[in-house]
């Protein structure tokens, strides 16, 4: 039967967002000078204030008020009228070192904490991505680079912003159409409202999503409160790790609950949750099906997963337990394996921040090197 999903994403401005990318900004700075570093960073801010806390074991030492003023003043946070900025912003900091009962099992190989992370792949978009969360990325992502690079155009936009795409699918499963767009953007003051509606419609709608999926059925919900000029966090507290359905598939895929932002790769949260985007990505791909969800559990201190599922849904010839079967006996699964599989120990984690870490191809997770292993299976 035809139905309707939808996603939504959420602007580097956003106040989640912005703790996420100060979270793996610091995250960075540490691997780039000691890349065996453990680090789980958490933030948290609010008006004035951000808040940096968490555990971090390395021999390198980073200015950490720097880093955090200079990852605000990149997203756009350089006036004071905003009640939170760059360079009036008080940063705490309330760091600690990593646990060393944690530390016993991650020194041997084994995984950093038990858990289970899931990988998605389909065909719905070229980057093997659903096309609900993709365009909802694309239309936060035009906001803020007319806002930062083409200021002429929509010259009133602040650095908070949110888009939420609702697609349609035939009986077979096929996009039909966009059904619904919201689109919500912070702003200066401004004299009406229509002018940021036929702004946002022809600036950024019209520039992201297909022209073939808007019909006179297609609804537009463009700052559909009315005024927002007070967002950020002064309009609301951020904090790391609260947008994980965002970070990833926009809810076409399960969730095993752990964030991404601010952990190093010994942390299977992150690392077997990219290699699973990796394997599923290879596996459609490889034309073995149409989409894939891949399962992987780990156990603290163990460095094996304890299982590995795939579900193709319906859409391949080769049962998903010969796939999952392959995978165990061809893939080193075990931290230490993906990390060195994709060179995770780099500083190459504050992009991934905002806009998706998923179906952006500068991530080694969105390589279709696996393609030729997978292309044997039958």
């Amino acid at each position: 039967m035809s139905y309707l999903f939808t996603s939504e994403s959420v602007s580097e401005g956003h106040p989640d967002k912005i703790c996420d990318q100060v979270s793996d900004a610091v995250l960075d700075a540490v691997l780039k000078e000691d890349p065996t570093s453990r680090v789980a960073c958490e933030c948290f801010a609010s008006t004035g204030l951000i808040m940096v806390g968490g555990e971090i074991t390395t021999e390198t030492y980073i200015d950490l008020p720097d880093i955090v003023r200079e990852v605000i003043r990149n997203i756009g946070y350089t006036k004071a009228e905003y009640r939170f900025d760059a360079d009036s912003c008080a940063v705490l900091n309330v760091i600690n070192r990593q646990s060393p009962d944690i530390a016993m099992g991650v020194n041997t190989g084994g995984a950093g904490d038990q858990g289970m992370m899931f990988g998605y792949a389909c065909t719905e978009t070229e980057e093997l991505m659903p096309a609900a969360l993709m365009y909802s990325h694309a239309l936060v992502k035009k906001l803020a680079d007319i806002r930062k690079q083409y200021s002429s155009l929509m010259p009133y936009l602040r650095p908070d912003a949110k888009a939420q795409v609702t697609v349609a699918y035939s009986d077979s499963g096929e996009i039909t159409r966009v059904d619904a767009i919201v689109v919500s953007t912070q702003h200066d003051p401004i004299n009406s409202q229509s002018i940021i509606h036929n702004d946002v419609m022809e600036h950024i709608i019209k520039q992201v999503i297909p022209s073939h999926l808007i019909d006179s059925q297609t609804k537009f919900h463009i700052n559909p409160t009315g005024n927002f000029e007070i967002g950020g966090p002064h309009g609301d507290t951020g904090l790391t790790g609260r947008k994980i359905i965002v970070d990833t598939y926009g809810g076409k895929a399960p969730h095993g609950g752990g964030a991404f932002s601010g952990k190093d790769p010994t942390k299977v949260d992150r690392s077997a949750a990219y290699a699973a985007r990796h394997l599923a990505k290879n596996i459609v791909a490889a034309g073995l099906a149409k989409e894939c969800t891949i399962q992987v559990s780990y156990a603290i201190g163990v460095a094996n997963p304890v299982s590995l599922y795939v579900d193709t849904h319906g859409t391949s010839s080769v049962p998903g337990n010969v796939i999952s079967e392959f995978i165990m006996n061809n893939v080193d699964m075990t931290p230490i394996g993906i990390i060195n599989r994709l060179d995770l120990r780099r500083p190459i984690y504050q992009e991934t921040a905002a806009y998706g870490h998923f179906g952006r191809t500068q991530f080694p997770w969105e390589q279709l090197d696996l393609v030729d292993v997978f292309s044997t299976i039958s």
